[in-house]
C-alpha cells in the first residue's frame, strides 16, 4: 500500500476514534438502589440516553446504601451520586460534594397520621406518647415528620417518645395501642391503607414539600464536566424523565422534573430538620 495513502487512512482512523478516546467517563451510585443488578435494570434506560444526550459514559458504581456511597467518593472510587435531602447535606459537610440537578418529587411532603377515631385532634395532644417513625435519618419519615411536629411545640424526645419500627410493624402498633401515632410520607399512607383496607388513618398534621433528591458530585470532578451535565438536564430534561422514569423504581418522579440551577442553600431547611433531633455537626448519618 503506498505510504502516504496509509498515512492518511491512520489519520483519517485517529480522527474518528478521537472523540471516543477522549470521551469522559463519570462513575455513578444511587444510595437506594442495592447491587449492581438492580441498579442496572432500574437506571438502564437513564444511562442510555443520558450517554447519548451528554455525550459522556456512564459506569455504575453499586453501593449498598449512603454510608458505602459517602466512603466511596471520599475514596475517589465514585463522581456523582444521587441520593436524598438528608444525604446530602452529610456529604455536603463531609466531603464538600457540590449539588448539580435535583429530581424532584410530586407530592413529597411529610405528615404525623393516626387511626381516624383516635382522640387526637392536634399535634399538641401528642404530648407524653409514643410516636414511630420510619427509616432513621430519613429526611420524609423522621426529619420531616419531627420538624412539624417541633414547629407545633414539641420538642424531640422529651415531650414524646420516638420510637422506629418498620411500617407494617408500625400500623400494627397502631391499631393496637402501642403507638399513638406515626410519621411518614404520603406515598406510605396509600400503601399502608393497601395494606389495611379495614382502617383508616386520619391526617394531624401535614408539612410542604420537602426538598427535591439531588445529583451531587464530588469535589474532584471537574467544573468542564458539572456544566456539561447539567446543561445535558436543562435542554434534555423530558427525554432523560421519560427514560427515569420507565423503570418501577422510579415511579416517585413521575410527573416530576429536573432543577439544574439548584443551589447548597436550597438544603439549609434540611439543616434545621437536623437541629430539631439535636445534631448540629452534619458530617455523619443519623443512626450510624
Amino acid at each position: 500500500m503506498n505510504r502516504f495513502l496509509a498515512s492518511g487512512l491512520l489519520a483519517a482512523s485517529l480522527a474518528v476514534a478521537a472523540p471516543v478516546a477522549a470521551q469522559d467517563t463519570i462513575r455513578f451510585a444511587v444510595t437506594d438502589i442495592d447491587g449492581l443488578e438492580a441498579l442496572q435494570r432500574e437506571m438502564g434506560p437513564f444511562k442510555e440516553a443520558f450517554e447519548a444526550a451528554s455525550g459522556l459514559k456512564v459506569e455504575f458504581f453499586p453501593v449498598s446504601g449512603r454510608t458505602v456511597a459517602v466512603e466511596a467518593m471520599a475514596a475517589d472510587q465514585v463522581d456523582f451520586v444521587l441520593t436524598g435531602p438528608a444525604e446530602y447535606v452529610v456529604f455536603n459537610a463531609r466531603l464538600d460534594a457540590q449539588p448539580v440537578v435535583t429530581f424532584s418529587r410530586p407530592d413529597y411532603y411529610s405528615t404525623v397520621v393516626v387511626l381516624d377515631d383516635s382522640p387526637v385532634k392536634a399535634p399538641a395532644d401528642l404530648k407524653g406518647a409514643k410516636i414511630s417513625f420510619g427509616e432513621i435519618g430519613s429526611t420524609s419519615q423522621h426529619l420531616g415528620p419531627v420538624d412539624l411536629l417541633a414547629k407545633a411545640g414539641l420538642t424531640y424526645a422529651v415531650d414524646y417518645e420516638p420510637v422506629f419500627l418498620k411500617r407494617n410493624v408500625a400500623m400494627e402498633a397502631l391499631i393496637s395501642g402501642e403507638i399513638a401515632a406515626i410519621g411518614l410520607n404520603r406515598t406510605h399512607i396509600e400503601q399502608l391503607t393497601e395494606k389495611f383496607p379495614d382502617q383508616k388513618l386520619r391526617v394531624v398534621v401535614k408539612g410542604e414539600q420537602l426538598p427535591d433528591d439531588i445529583l451531587l458530585a464530588s469535589p474532584k470532578v471537574s467544573p468542564e464536566v458539572i456544566e456539561t451535565v447539567r446543561k445535558t438536564f436543562a435542554e434534555q430534561g423530558e427525554a432523560l424523565l421519560a427514560a427515569v422514569t420507565s423503570t418501577e423504581e422510579n415511579a416517585k418522579y413521575i410527573g416530576g422534573s429536573f432543577n439544574a440551577t439548584v443551589t447548597d442553600a436550597d438544603y439549609d431547611v434540611v439543616r434545621k430538620m437536623y437541629e430539631n433531633i439535636g445534631i448540629k455537626e452534619f458530617t455523619e448519618f443519623v443512626g450510624q
